[in-house]
């Protein structure tokens, strides 16, 4: 089992940033693949940016070249730093991590509340 918990959301005006952090209950370095998702209400949540064991990044179209994901494997955590922050960011955002094999396991955090005003 792995436990993860956000932090860093809030309130920003657009054109600000925010770090998220994900925090791991055990070693990310068996976690295949960490990343965070998206989701208003009533839409379906969406890919914001994964990162890989090996450091291999892959982006929404939406956020490439404003967002950037990292992971800290000494401190278990899991990074996004959002830049140039717009009104249709605003979203909760959830981190995930996938452990890969015969059967894949995904775990998610709880969410975090991002808010972007114009």
């Amino acid at each position: 089992q792995v436990q993860l918990v956000e932090s860093g959301g809030g309130l920003v005006q657009a054109g600000g940033s925010l770090r998220l952090s994900c925090a791991a209950s055990r070693s990310i370095v068996s976690i295949n693949t960490m990343g965070w998702y998206r989701q208003n209400p009533g839409k379906q949540r969406e890919l914001v940016a994964t990162i890989t064991t090996g450091g291999t990044t892959n982006y929404a179209d939406s956020v490439k070249g404003r967002f950037t994901i990292s992971r800290d494997n000494a401190k278990n955590t899991v990074y996004l730093q959002m830049n140039s922050l717009k009104p249709e960011d605003t979203a909760v955002y959830y981190c995930k991590g996938r452990i890969t094999g015969l059967y894949n396991r995904d775990y998610w955090g709880q969410g975090i509340q991002v808010t972007v005003s114009s």
